[in-house]
């Protein structure tokens, strides 16, 4: 089978670069978008660019394309500048063509099961220290996934913050750099008592929403305190298919959320659902506990409840739901914008329970990713 990045044919018009590639696919190219990304334009070393688009022609004319040893040369009218672009660039960045992304989302609903680890990345902390390559495929399933696990991860309230570098930044907030869920005395948040909590996303109330968080099991319960775990992404989908109105109502209403505390008042809006500029499920924004009254009519109350509670018992039908209980030395890492969590009720004086958390930023995560893969490719070259 050709590869789609061998060229059958090279044409140019004066406004548009056409390629027929060698699996029969056509791609076209805009004479200004390919004037504004010469890679002469941009700085050899750290790829900025070195022009805005005012320093260019408004309507650059091709004068000539050919093929020279896997690129393409182009050369402009009245310019002296010449555009040279290897076919597998512009095979990278045409319009409509298949991509494969290592990072696809794969969203899991009904029939994952964290026995033995098989449905996602289980890893000891060890290994993902000392085996850039494992950690490369940990950290991929995690952001495919929304979640992965670290076994053997010391039960100490210091080992978190050690292997925590390896994912990502670690985010101070109000609760510091790391939190304690446990059960305590009049608690301001309700993660700190004894009661069952039903799904939610964490702190939809911040403005940037938490990307990733990290909970590290200290001490496990032996009665309760399981976790329960479901795929945000998976469920807004799901909504979209089963009730199309539903679904466009929770992404057009901005909700409010408030938390305060005596130390912190935090006020956002966000939809329950959020979609990226294609028209994708980006992120999900749920929490019960701190939605505030909506600024919405009397006529449009009811649309919108109706919506609400649809979602919300999604989030409750078990067949969604992954229960596990994380043992002592368990650490879990999940995306706080995808993955829905909750636990079950316990008693702490009667079983004690302990997990040390925290937030990782979103951008972080996903830039160790990426570094940790290019190092690993310029090694191979």
């Amino acid at each position: 089978m050709s590869e789609p990045t061998e060229a059958r044919r090279v044409s140019a018009a004066p406004h548009v670069l056409t390629i027929e590639w060698a699996d029969g696919s056509v791609s076209e190219f805009d004479s200004l978008w390919l004037r504004d990304n010469r890679a002469e334009d941009r700085d050899a070393r750290n790829g900025q660019r070195l022009i805005d688009i005012v320093d260019l022609p408004e309507c650059p004319r091709i004068r000539s394309a050919s093929r020279q040893n896997g690129s393409v040369q182009v050369i402009w009218e009245g310019e002296a500048p010449v555009g040279e672009f290897s076919l597998s660039w512009l095979a990278a960045h045409a319009h409509g063509r298949p991509r494969q992304s290592q990072l696809q989302v794969r969203r899991w609903l009904e029939g994952a099961t964290l026995d033995a680890g098989l449905d996602f990345a289980w890893m000891s902390a060890a290994e993902l220290r000392a085996n850039p390559q494992a950690r490369l495929a940990w950290l991929t399933r995690l952001l495919q996934d929304g979640l992965a696990f670290l076994r053997e991860v010391p039960a100490a309230e210091g080992a978190l913050l050690e292997v925590v570098p390896l994912v990502g930044q670690a985010l101070q907030t109000n609760y510091g750099l790391t939190f304690d869920v446990r059960s305590i005395p009049q608690p301001e948040n309700l993660a700190y008592s004894d009661l069952g909590l039903g799904l939610h996303t964490d702190n939809p109330y911040r403005d940037p929403v938490p990307g990733f968080q990290a909970l590290h099991a200290l001490l496990a319960s032996n009665e309760g305190g399981e976790s329960l775990l479901a795929d945000g992404f998976a469920l807004a989908e799901h909504l979209r298919v089963t009730a199309p109105d539903a679904f466009a109502q929770l992404v057009a209403t901005p909700v409010p959320f408030h938390y305060r505390s005596e130390d912190a008042d935090l006020y956002a809006e966000r939809p329950l659902i959020q979609l990226s500029s294609r028209g994708e499920v980006s992120a999900v924004h749920y929490n019960s506990r701190s939605i505030a009254p909506l600024a919405i009519s009397a006529g449009e109350a009811p649309a919108f409840y109706r919506a609400y509670r649809r979602f919300a018992s999604l989030m409750r039908d078990p067949r969604f739901q992954l229960r596990t209980r994380l043992a002592s030395g368990t650490l879990i890492v999940f995306d706080n914008q995808r993955i829905l969590h909750g636990r079950t009720a316990f008693s702490s004086a009667r079983h004690p329970r302990h997990l040390r958390g925290c937030y990782l930023t979103r951008d972080s995560v996903y830039s160790t990713t990426a570094v940790l893969r290019r190092r690993l490719a310029e090694r191979s070259a």
